[in-house]
C-alpha cells in the first residue's frame, strides 16, 4: 500500500509531494505521543508539580493537531473540486472510508477494555455497565448529564475525543456544502471561502458563553464539537489556502508555535483539566490551542520540505504514524498494566518517562498488532 493510497482512505485523494504527505503521516506519531505523555503525567501525580506540571498537562495538544489534521484532509477533496471545477466527493463514499477506518480498530479495543476490566478489581467504574458499553461502541458516551459518573470507563476516558472528531465526520459534507455551494455559489472564492471559515470558527466562542453561562444543557455539552470546532477549522483553513500556492514555513511556524505552548501552559488557561472552569480560561485555552495545533501542521501542508518535514517523514516516524490511531486507542489500557504490574507505582507517584517509555515499548506492537488485523485493505 503507498502513501497516497493511505492518505486517500483518510478522505485525500491527493496531497501533493510524495515527501508532505510522509510527513504528515509522522505528525500523527507526534500527536499520539503527547497524548500518552500527559496521560503519564497525570497517572504520576505530576499535574500537581506548578507551571511543570501545567507543560506537562499542556501536552494534551495532541488532540487539537489531530483535529487539525482531519479538519484539513478531509475538507481538502471538496476544496480541490471547487478550485478546479470538478465534481464534489461522494458523501457515500466519504461515509463509508470513515466507518471502515475508525470502527473495526476502536471496537475490538471497547470489547477488550470492558472484558480486561471484568477481571480486574478497579476504582469506581461508571461507565462498565451494559448501557455504558451501547454507549461506549457507538461513541454516544458524551451525550448525557453528569457525564463523569454515567458512561466514563476507566480504560477508555480519552475516547470522548473520538466521539468529538465522529461528530465532526457527519457534519463536514454539511459544513462544505454550506460554505461552497450556499456561500461561495458552486464557484472558487477563496476569499469568499476563508471568511466562511472565520464565521465558522466564532461558533466555538459563542457555544463557550453559552455552556458557561446557562445551565440548560448537560454538563457534558463543554465536551461537544462546537467547543472544539475552532481546532477542525484551522485545518480547513489550511486546505482552503493549498490551492492558492501559499507556503507556511517550519522556520517560524515552530518557534511560534512553541512560544504559544509555553505561555498557554501558564495559568491563563486554567487548571490541568480538558475543560477549564472558567469562560477566559477555556476562550483562551480553545483559541492558544488552536494557533498552536495549525502551526505545527502548516508546514507540513503547505509545501515545506526543511529538517522538519524531512523529520516527520522519515521511516520511524512514518511507522509509529500509521499506527498512532490504534496507539491512541489502547495506550490507556496498557498503562494501567504498566503502572500497575510492571513498574508498580502507587497512584499519583512515580517517574513519569519511566512510565511513558515502559508504555511507549508496550503499547507499539500491540497497536501494530491491532493495526495489522483491522486495517483496511485495498487492492
Amino acid at each position: 500500500m503507498t502513501l497516497s493510497n493511505r492518505v486517500a482512505q483518510g478522505g485525500l485523494e491527493s496531497v501533493g509531494k510524495a515527501e508532505r504527505v510522509a510527513s504528515l503521516t509522522g505528525i500523527r506519531a507526534v500527536a499520539a505521543l503527547l497524548v500518552m505523555l500527559t496521560h503519564a503525567a497525570y497517572t504520576t501525580g505530576k499535574y500537581t508539580h506548578g507551571y511543570e506540571g501545567l507543560v506537562y498537562s499542556r501536552a494534551e495538544i495532541g488532540v487539537p493537531i489531530f483535529f487539525v489534521l482531519s479538519g484539513f484532509l478531509l475538507f481538502a477533496p471538496w476544496v480541490k473540486a471547487s478550485a478546479t471545477a470538478g465534481a464534489p466527493p461522494s458523501v457515500r463514499r466519504y461515509a463509508w472510508h470513515r466507518v471502515r477506518r475508525i470502527m473495526p480498530a476502536y471496537v475490538v479495543t471497547v470489547l477488550a477494555a470492558y472484558l480486561l476490566y471484568h477481571f480486574r478489581t478497579a476504582g469506581p467504574n461508571p461507565g462498565h455497565t451494559w448501557e455504558g458499553l451501547f454507549r461506549n461502541l457507538t461513541l454516544t458516551q458524551i451525550y448525557t448529564d453528569n457525564y463523569l459518573y454515567s458512561f466514563l470507563h476507566q480504560g477508555l476516558t480519552q475516547m470522548w475525543s473520538l466521539a468529538v472528531e465522529v461528530a465532526f465526520y457527519i457534519v463536514l459534507p454539511l459544513l462544505a456544502y454550506l460554505l461552497l455551494v450556499v456561500l461561495c455559489r458552486r464557484r472558487w472564492r477563496p476569499g469568499l471561502l476563508l471568511a466562511g471559515l472565520g464565521g465558522l470558527g466564532l461558533l466555538t466562542p459563542a457555544w463557550l458563553i453559552l455552556v458557561h453561562t446557562t445551565d440548560f444543557l448537560p454538563d457534558a455539552a463543554r465536551l461537544w464539537l462546537p467547543t472544539y470546532l475552532l481546532w477542525f477549522i484551522g485545518g480547513m483553513v489550511l486546505a482552503a489556502l493549498q490551492p492558492l500556492g501559499v507556503r507556511a514555513y517550519a522556520l517560524a511556524c515552530i518557534p511560534l508555535a512553541a512560544i504559544c505552548y509555553f505561555i498557554v501552559s501558564t495559568p491563563i488557561a486554567g487548571e490541568p483539566t480538558t475543560s477549564p472552569a472558567e469562560l477566559r480560561e477555556a476562550l483562551v485555552k480553545a483559541g492558544f490551542y488552536a494557533v498552536i495545533s495549525t502551526l505545527m501542521v502548516a508546514p507540513l501542508a503547505l509545501g515545506d520540505r526543511g529538517l522538519y518535514a524531512r523529520f516527520l517523514g522519515s521511516r520511524p516516524m512514518v511507522f509509529l504514524g500509521e499506527i498512532s490511531y490504534e496507539i491512541f486507542l489502547i495506550h490507556l489500557l496498557t498503562m494501567e498494566l504498566v503502572m500497575v504490574e510492571v513498574v508498580r507505582y502507587p497512584i499519583y507517584t512515580g517517574s513519569m518517562w519511566m512510565l511513558f517509555f515502559v508504555t511507549f515499548a508496550v503499547t507499539v506492537p500491540l497497536a501494530w498488532l491491532l493495526h495489522r488485523f483491522t486495517r483496511v485493505r485495498t487492492t
